[in-house]
């Protein structure tokens, strides 16, 4: 046999090898078991809410949309009865029905407290009525308030449609206030919230039950993968419990306030055992970082709705999809041929993490990349700590510049890494901007999958590729996160679901049901597992040479910093330049 034939007959049993592995990978891997749990619990939602749709939801859809339309053709501004149509539809939610409210109540994170713990969990009839009475002082005082400046808006409103709406004066009048109203209505509806939460309530007997179905959700998994389902199910418990103490020190009102989230505590709580007393190796059975967080991704791509991407038109994907992939390209070769950083996964994983969507997109690309788990921990870390500060910092800044809130908000939802920090933030200014920020970092988590697939064929043509050898589409799929595909799967079928059922429909039983009633509630958990197991499998030790002369430092500042400055002046031109018809619509 000739040297060609041989190396001829070394490539085609190399590809049978991979297909044979290819097919059992489908159960024996934990990218394609996040897809089928993933999906499980997606179906399951569907089913649960459309099952149990708000009581006479079409009825009082129909009703709303006329006086919409109404109002809409007889002002030229949004009045009174426009909001409070708007405010009806709104309150139609599946996540209010019966089991909706028992899916919240048995998977609900601790609740809030000041100086004892005790209560993230546990509040006994007296202090709860206590709570309730001081709550409902409150409410009634901001009812008041509200009351008022809706007799003075449907005043002011009169007044300009006295006028047949053609003086500019009282439109500006009514709109303003209005606009006074809207802001009380808020404090109303949040103050409504801290009466109905104030109540007695007895957490543990339901966290326990949580603990015990996600051990077994991820427990099958572990079982069809060939590990020991009773020793991971022992060492969930602790790993469960490092989350549910990252949600209890979150929801402390002073860490609450700042923003320091689940996320930093489970991480820090880890760390703390990994480098004192060390990670026990019963419990290491169930540190599974990225099974945790792929099935969280998954669930992730269902809350990406197309619908709502289109919603805020070309300024937004312009400033999400043109601006990140620049700023990341830039920041990996200045780390590379600049600040010099040795690893190039590091370096990849860092600059992904800081560009598109911070923890996502960071395990994601170290998938991609293959990074070492050390790398992936850095680069969440610097993250981690960047998102709180600037979550804090630039609505300051924006305010007290005066940079517009919807500039604002397109800001913040391009820079800042989280989506829950994003959110945060941008409803520190406003709802115009809270819904701007929130927006464009959707559109930039689709960016998750795209990086995903190029950083893998980039390392397969260029970084691992031999001299002479050619790149091999078996290799790139080899090398492709797979747990992607369930990603844009989900984002596809939930986007055509809630453009099929129309936008209220899709409102009350997509958005306000399967997502916020079940995905996102399980994603949140999932992804507390995670950052808790990235705490308990990491040691300083083994930290200690990634951080040699500050580089990845100096690379997530600097790379920030260029983000910072041209999502600035892309969003400007956008929004105010280039689109000023779509922003005043917003």
């Amino acid at each position: 046999m000739t040297e060609e034939n041989q190396e001829s007959n070394y490539d085609e049993q190399f590809v049978v090898d991979r297909a044979t592995s290819s097919w059992s990978d489908l159960w024996k891997k934990d990218d394609y078991w996040s897809i089928w749990l993933g999906f499980l619990m997606l179906i399951f939602g569907l089913v649960v809410f459309f099952n149990n749709p708000p009581e006479d939801m079409d009825s009082k859809i129909k009703q709303a949309n006329e006086v919409l339309k109404t109002e809409s053709n007889r002002a030229p501004f949004k009045t009174v009865s426009w909001y409070q149509a708007l405010d009806a539809k709104s309150k139609l939610k599946a996540t209010n029905s019966s089991i909706g409210k028992t899916i919240k109540k048995i998977t609900a994170t601790p609740h809030r407290w000041d100086t004892n713990p005790v209560k993230a969990f546990l509040m006994d009839d007296e202090t709860g009525e206590a709570k309730r009475k001081s709550a409902l002082a409150k409410y009634e005082k901001a009812k008041g308030k509200e009351d008022k400046t809706l007799a003075e808006a449907r005043i002011a409103e009169a007044a300009a449609a006295a006028k047949r709406f053609k003086s500019d004066k009282l439109i500006n009048k009514a709109i303003d206030a209005i606009d006074m109203w809207r802001v009380a209505h808020s404090k109303v509806s949040n103050m409504k919230k801290k009466v109905s939460a104030a109540k007695p309530y007895n957490q543990i007997f339901y966290l326990l039950a949580l603990m015990i179905f996600l051990a077994l959700f991820f427990g099958i998994g572990m079982a069809a993968m060939g590990k020991s389902m009773p020793r991971f199910m022992l060492g969930f418990s602790f790993v469960f419990l490092i989350a549910l103490l990252s949600y209890a020190a979150s929801a402390q009102t002073t860490m609450k306030h700042y923003g320091i989230g689940y996320a930093a505590w489970a991480i820090l709580f880890g760390l703390i055992i990994s480098n004192t007393v060390g990670t026990p190796k019963w419990v290491m059975k169930a540190v599974q970082t990225e099974y945790y967080i792929k099935t969280g991704l998954v669930l992730l791509g269902a809350e990406i709705l197309f619908g709502k991407i289109l919603s805020i038109g070309i300024p937004g994907i312009f400033v999400a999809w043109i601006v990140t992939p620049i700023v990341l390209v830039s920041t990996y070769i200045f780390g590379q041929k600049v600040i010099k950083i040795p690893s190039k996964t590091l370096n990849i994983t860092i600059s992904a993490d800081m560009s598109v969507c911070g923890v996502s997109a960071a395990i994601a690309t170290a998938s991609a990349c293959r990074a070492k788990k050390e790398e992936l921990t850095l680069a969440v870390g610097l993250s981690l700590v960047f998102t709180s500060i600037m979550m804090i910092v630039m609505p300051a800044v924006i305010k007290a510049i005066g940079i517009p809130y919807i500039l604002g908000g397109a800001w913040m939802g391009g820079t800042i890494d989280a989506t829950g920090a994003v959110a945060a933030a941008g409803a520190f200014l406003s709802d115009r901007a809270l819904y701007v920020a929130a927006t464009i970092k959707m559109i930039q988590n689709v960016l998750i999958g795209v990086i995903a697939f190029f950083v893998a064929l980039y390392w397969c043509a260029r970084v691992e590729c031999l001299p002479g050898q050619k790149v091999s589409a078996i290799e790139i799929w080899h090398r492709f996160p797979k747990f992607v595909i369930g990603f844009i799967a989900a984002s596809i079928i939930f986007s055509l679901l809630y453009e099929g059922l129309g936008k209220d429909v899709g409102y009350a039983l997509i958005d306000h049901g399967a997502i916020r009633g079940m995905s996102k509630i399980f994603r949140g958990w999932f992804f507390c597992l995670a950052f808790a197991s990235i705490g308990l499998a990491t040691n300083f030790s083994e930290l200690k040479g990634y951080f040699k002369g500050g580089k990845p430092f100096i690379l997530y500042v600097c790379g920030q910093s260029f983000n910072l400055i041209l999502t600035l002046l892309v969003a400007y031109i956008m929004f105010y330049k280039v689109f000023p018809e779509i922003t005043a619509k917003i």
